[in-house]
């Protein structure tokens, strides 16, 4: 139906039913006339206060329309044309080299995984600060980056390592091969090889993201998984909607599951300073799109681990937040190119305000103006479902008891509790002002073995 798949109807069914449900009751109320606001300036305050909490509108309304216009299920990807036609691609891993079975135990599936599917002309590539000792394979190659090595600008951290990729003398790539980025633990699958050969095979798009989902086969921490659900939605969402429709990184992009053409990588480079070296696949994806390069989202999905503590995920956002704050005062970066960036991030910051405003409205009596109380619903139902639509993507269902189980723990449990740690992780980096570490998640322990 409209090349839509039965479970893109449901979900859009169920989300819209939620959100035209949530409207309706609100109307109703201010029609009936049982919405007298009391202009006192408490009340005046708070209002501003909500209203300055829309800036995340863009944000939400992007995510929406991601997953209502376009196939949120869209199932097995198909090939378009022939793997032993696709140009090279090199499948670049970029490591401290801290720990080093996850990166061995990463290659060896994701090996399997690229011959399995048929894929001829390719290479995996290990960027380390460290030796790993990788097996001995035609296919793979191991990169040590000199310790005395050193950009022209002082780039630092994951930058560094990239750059060190570009140099003349250490790349092998022509300008017309490929690059797929991977962190150290992300897995392929046979969906996301064949996307991405039918990214460079259409050639259209120099840079191309894809989705990265964080499968249940093995869930350290629950509450850091469901955290974590909420970026699925996003990739779906936001990311793909201004892909398809902008061709623009217009928010952000990931560094995982990120391709490009040799040739432009080359030329946007990694070389951007400090400012460029915490949030560097932001910076890099703003310093393309100045330059007038083109994105498109790339079918199939990659698996990813989520962060095993709940220290590890403060300080994992800690450094985000740090890292995006440092994109949007760059000035590598015209304000054109990260003004949807910068309101992306200001939200964040308002965060803590915004639940702020809408507990207040059910412990006293507060009434919010009515466009700002539309507008405010909109979003919130928008946050809450994408950690419904995140766990459906991620997690695993064998039937309808364990699907009432998980959705009850995402609804009443850990969705609360996610959000509660996104606003510490807020306060934590607030008062955080080492805006130059890149703190690595561990994310060796334990031994995780996906299924086939």
């Amino acid at each position: 139906m409209f090349g839509y798949s039965m479970k893109h109807i449901l979900h859009s069914c169920v989300l819209l039913t939620i959100l035209i449900g949530a409207l309706k009751v609100r109307i109703s109320r201010y029609l009936s006339g049982n919405d007298n606001i009391d202009y006192s300036t408490f009340t005046i305050l708070l209002n501003c206060i909500k209203l300055a909490t829309l800036i995340s509108l863009p944000h939400m309304l992007f995510n929406f329309l991601g997953l209502i216009m376009y196939d949120a299920f869209p199932g097995k990807v198909k090939l378009k044309g022939s793997p032993l036609l696709a140009p090279f691609i090199n499948i670049r891993v970029v490591t401290r080299g801290d720990y080093p079975q996850l990166v061995k135990t990463s290659v060896k599936r994701n090996l399997k995984t690229c011959i399995d599917a048929g894929l001829k002309n390719f290479q995996i590539e290990v960027v380390t600060g460290k030796p790993i000792g990788l097996m001995s394979h035609r296919r793979i190659r191991e990169l040590v980056v000199p310790s005395e090595y050193q950009t022209k600008t002082g780039a630092l951290f994951k930058a560094r390592k990239l750059q060190y990729c570009l140099e003349d003398g250490v790349n092998k790539l022509a300008d017309h091969d490929w690059i797929v980025h991977l962190d150290e633990e992300t897995l392929l699958t046979e969906n996301s090889i064949h996307g991405i050969l039918n990214f460079v095979h259409d050639g259209k798009h120099l840079f191309g993201q894809g989705l990265n989902t964080h499968p249940s086969e093995n869930v350290v921490n629950w509450i850091t998984a469901v955290a974590d659900s909420f970026r699925v939605a996003e990739d779906m969402g936001k990311l793909r909607f201004q892909f398809r429709m902008f061709h623009r990184p217009l928010f952000n992009i990931k560094g995982s599951f990120l391709v490009a053409q040799a040739g432009a990588e080359k030329h946007v480079s990694f070389d951007n300073g400090l400012d460029g070296s915490i949030a560097e696949d932001c910076l890099f994806a703003l310093k393309a799109d100045s330059l007038g390069y083109t994105f498109d989202f790339i079918e199939g999905e990659m698996w990813e681990m989520s962060v095993f503590t709940i220290s590890d995920f403060i300080r994992q956002r800690t450094r985000w937040n740090h890292g995006l704050y440092l994109v949007i005062t760059s000035d590598l970066i015209p304000l054109k190119n990260k003004i949807c960036v910068a309101s992306m991030w200001c939200s964040l910051q308002l965060l803590p305000f915004s639940i702020t405003c809408s507990l207040l409205s059910f412990i006293i009596n507060l009434e919010y103006h009515i466009l700002i109380d539309l507008l405010g619903i909109f979003i919130s139902i928008v946050t809450i479902y994408r950690y419904i639509y995140g766990s459906l993507q991620s997690f695993s269902f064998e039937n309808y008891s364990t699907f009432s189980s998980v959705m009850m723990r995402v609804l009443l449990i850990f969705s609360p509790l996610t959000v509660l740690l996104e606003c510490i992780a807020l306060v934590y980096a607030f008062f955080d002002r080492n805006y130059y570490e890149f703190y690595v998640v561990n994310k060796e322990q334990p031994v995780v073995d996906h299924k086939d």
